[in-house]
């Protein structure tokens, strides 16, 4: 089978760390995909921001990040992990949300054990749930992954900033336990905690690269030396993004046109246009000689 869970399988096999920078939107996936990268995260940080213009402080709905999902799934065929925040439930909304996301096409899903409405990892005033819930989502999360749900658990903890690097780890080494796929401690305070939990947690595990934020921004290949698999650069593209439409609106109250910018004809090869006008020419010929 070559499914995009099939697919992400066989890329966490690899020696070298899967370099990931975070999409937001159709356009930026493609962006990523044609960079060469092997795969992409619908971040919901990025979505929240680039769709709605809100913080990442569980805002939009399961429908919404589905729907942001399954336009970014038609623009790409390299396989894309959607942030399924908490779950949008108890353990049959993680179900639902699970068999939602593997129905789109997404090749992995992470569902976290915050308190909803959940936070940016990075941010003050977040909150976890109890273990027992917290496993209970992880364990909903692999059933609908066992009873067909083609897709990845990527199971995440919160718990470093609210209880502690050892609750953290504990809540880490029951996700494992419980049969989640990738593993993701949020927000390790320094390289000695990211390597701690690297050599005594078994099994694949994203490190979360963000400028400014609470975990130290290491090189690929010192992350793929302490043992990660996955390298997440959640806001890199939304970052400059934002900085180079702030440049060229300034520019244009200047009177001027943005000097760094891609021309009309890159515009035009991006989305498709070309190749939407030699699929109507193949259509319009069937009456030519009419």
């Amino acid at each position: 089978m070559n499914t995009p869970a099939d697919r992400l399988r066989r890329l966490l096999e690899g020696p070298e760390p899967l370099l990931m920078p975070c999409c937001f939107d159709a356009l930026s996936a493609r962006l990523i995909e044609q960079a060469g990268f092997p795969l992409t995260f619908m971040s919901g940080f990025a979505v929240a921001a680039a769709r709605s213009a809100l913080p990442d402080t569980g805002l939009l709905s399961y429908a919404e990040m589905l729907e942001q999902g399954r336009n970014i799934l038609e623009a790409v065929s390299f396989p894309v992990i959607g942030d399924g925040d908490t779950g949008y439930g108890n353990p049959a909304n993680v179900r639902r949300t699970v068999r939602g996301y593997a129905d789109a096409g997404f090749a992995a899903i992470m569902i976290e054990d915050q308190l909803a409405p959940k936070r940016c990892g990075h941010t003050q005033g977040k909150e976890v749930v109890r273990r027992a819930e917290a496993l209970a989502r992880i364990r909903a999360a692999v059933d609908a992954r066992e009873q067909g749900a083609n897709i990845l658990i990527l199971a995440r903890t919160d718990a470093r900033a609210t209880d502690g690097f050892d609750e953290a780890l504990w809540r880490m080494q029951a996700f494992a336990d419980l049969g989640a796929d990738i593993l993701f401690l949020e927000a390790p305070r320094n390289e000695a905690e990211m390597a701690d939990f690297c050599a005594r947690v078994p099994g694949p595990k994203m490190a979360n690269m963000l400028a400014g934020g609470v975990t130290p921004v290491l090189s690929p290949q010192r992350l793929g030396e302490i043992g990660y698999q996955i390298v997440a650069y959640p806001l890199a593209l939304l970052n400059s993004a934002v900085y180079a439409m702030q440049e060229a609106l300034s520019e244009l109250a200047a009177g001027e046109m943005p000097r760094r910018s891609v021309d009309f004809a890159t515009i035009r090869e991006l989305v498709g246009f070309d190749r939407h006008d030699r699929l109507l020419a193949r259509y319009a010929a069937l009456g030519s000689d009419s």
